[in-house]
This record gives structure tokens, sequence and C-alpha cells, in this order.
């Protein structure tokens, strides 16, 4: 039973008329009705009832009908992700970006990489939306549905202000902060994510989007909130290392594992593990 043979049989079943159906196939009617004969010979049952007015399914030809157009469509979807040259990648953050899309494109010169930058309020970037194909980003957040690699986690920090009391210290807890307004991220934001960002309890303090936001809540009004070591946030701050935090995970996510985005996976897993080996 090939997919060209289920097709035929399909238009026949919805035109319920060869000749009609003949036209839409582009092709002419004697062929066409062999072609149904020969299926039915295969399965050893009617599908059509023939007349000269046209056709009518049997019991067994509606069945077949349902279940073809579900096999047909299922075929394309498969030929589609097959075939696609475009791949949509989230980012949130840098984490080796450029690294990897210079991997990708020796691997895959022909595939046109369409990239949308997240900000802090989805850190899935765009998943779940189906905005994305692939998201580099980190978590924690709500992966149900979703595919996940852990390239590697981070340490994280408190972002001070360099006149800060607390920014001359080697380490501090998230308890030396109980008492300042911390970033809070708008509402419906992953409570993973917010819970986490947060010292792992609940908070008050700002509402910001992005990253620059909260750079700047620190600068001009002393809020705290936290960060990845090692990230250059600019002059007039310092990240101070949490010792009760525990680190925050670089990830590839994605939904579908078609070839394109196994392939993107694979190329974001082997440069991260490089360069952190």
């Amino acid at each position: 039973m090939e997919l060209r043979t289920l097709r035929y049989f399909v238009a026949v079943a919805e035109e319920l008329h060869f000749g009609r159906a003949a036209r839409r196939l582009h092709m002419s009617q004697p062929p066409l009705s062999r072609a149904i004969k020969l299926l039915e010979a295969g399965l050893g049952t009617a599908l059509l009832r023939r007349s000269p007015a046209g056709v009518e399914l049997t019991d067994a030809g509606r069945t077949l009908l349902h279940e073809a157009r579900a096999l047909l469509d299922h075929a394309d979807r498969i030929r589609a992700k097959v075939a696609r040259t475009t791949l949509t990648v989230g980012v949130l953050g840098d984490h080796g970006a450029a690294r990897i899309a210079r991997e990708f494109r020796r691997r895959h010169p022909g595939v046109e990489i369409v990239v949308r930058e997240a900000d802090l309020t989805d850190p899935t970037c765009g998943l779940r939306s189906h905005q994305v194909d692939v998201a580099l980003t980190r978590g924690p957040f709500d992966r149900t549905g979703l595919r996940t690699r852990v390239l590697r986690a981070d340490p994280v920090g408190a972002v001070l202000r360099a006149d800060d009391p607390l920014a001359a210290r080697e380490r501090i807890t998230t308890a030396d902060l109980d008492d300042r307004d911390w970033f809070q991220f708008p509402e419906g934001t992953d409570e993973a994510w917010q819970g986490y960002w947060n010292g792992g309890r609940p908070r008050r303090g700002p509402v910001v989007r992005g990253v620059q936001e909260c750079v700047q809540t620190v600068l001009w009004n002393g809020s705290v909130g936290l960060a990845p070591l090692g990230h250059d946030l600019g002059s007039g701050l310092r990240v101070v290392p949490l010792d009760d935090m525990a680190p925050s995970p670089v990830v590839v996510a994605w939904r579908e594992d078609d070839p394109l985005t196994r392939a993107f996976v694979e190329a974001a897993t082997q440069i991260v593990c490089t360069d952190t080996a």
C-alpha cells in the first residue's frame, strides 16, 4: 500500500467520482481506476460501489478514508520537517551562541537561522507559543511537554551596587538580603523561574523584563537580584557569590525531535561541553 495509491483513493472518496478525482490529480481516468482496483484486491475487500452516477463508499471505504487522511497528514508533516531549511532559535543570554552558530553553519551551510532574543519573562524563549523551534536558555523552568538537555551549570551571585556594604564581602547568603527589594517578573511568568531568581521564597520589589532594566534598577534604587557569576554587568555593580543558591543550568530546549532541531542540539552540546572541558 503506497502513499501515492492512498492519495488516489482519498481523491476518489472525497469527489465520489472517478472523472473529477482524475482531474484533481492531473491524470487520466484509466490508470486511476486500475490503481483503486489493485488497492481493493490487495486489501481483499471492496472500498467503493460504482454506478453510472458515480461512486459511494462501503463501510470498509469509510474506515480507510479516515485512516488514510491521518496517515497522509502525518507523512506530509514528516516530509516538511525533513525538507525544512529554516530554523528559528530562541536565545536568552549568550551561552556561547556565537561559537554554536559558527559550528552549525559549518555543518549545515544551506540552513537559514532566524534568531529571536527573549526577555526575562519567558525562559522557554517562545517554545510553548510555537514562536521558535529550539531555545538556548537557562533554567530552572517548567519543562512539561518539552525536551531539554543541560549543557552546564553556572553558580550565581547577588547583583549589588558597588557602594553597597555587602558588596565588599567575598560571599554572602540570601538571608543577608531578606530586608531588600528584589527584582520581580510580570504576572504569569513561569513559577519555577520566578521562584529561583527570588532566592526560593516570595519577595517584593520592582517589576522588570530585561537585563538592562535589572541593571538600572540596582544602580538607581539599590534593589537586588541574582545573576550568573562571571558576567560583566558594567561599572558601578558587583556580583557577590551566594553560598546557599544552587547553580543555574544552561539548557538547550526543544519541542519536536526533527532532524534539523536535533542537529542544532548536537552542535550546541559539542561546543558548550568543549568550552567547559
